[in-house]
């Protein structure tokens, strides 16, 4: 680990910045690196911030013509949201988790973890979504 990193994590450590401000300085510091030579072991892919949707579609039926939906998702409101369950009273969390059952959404939120989420979001590189309609395309990704 190189000393500007550690001292980010130090003030983050200390309480002197927030985890966000630390995100963002170490973001900073590894943009200022010079280019690594060939043949030498290449840098983890970055933390994405966004979950993007984008739904583009040809109207043949002579409506409005052709349309679309862009969607950016901070994937820190989704982080915040789990760690936020936890907050969440175990008799509330019965109801809830009731409640989405009887919707037809199994999920348990007393099973979502921090850890749970960053898999999903690392998987998310791998997503396909097939659309059954020729004038239609949809990608849904991480940046």
């Amino acid at each position: 680990m190189n000393e500007q990193r550690r001292q980010v994590l130090q003030m983050l450590a200390e309480g002197k910045i927030t985890a966000d401000e630390a995100e963002r300085l170490i973001d900073a510091l590894e943009r200022e690196k010079p280019e690594s030579p060939p043949g030498a072991t290449s840098r983890p892919k970055p933390r994405p911030k966004y979950l993007r949707m984008v739904v583009n579609w040809e109207d043949s039926s002579g409506g409005d013509g052709p349309g679309r939906v862009n969607v950016r998702v901070p994937l820190q409101l989704l982080r915040a949201g789990v760690r936020l369950t936890s907050l969440v009273p175990p008799q509330a969390l019965t109801k809830v988790n009731a409640q989405l059952h009887k919707s037809g959404v199994p999920i348990d939120l007393g099973e979502l973890k921090p850890q749970h989420l960053e898999e999903l979001i690392e998987h998310l590189d791998d997503l396909t979504v097939d659309v059954d309609d020729p004038d239609a395309t949809v990608k849904v990704f991480c940046e």
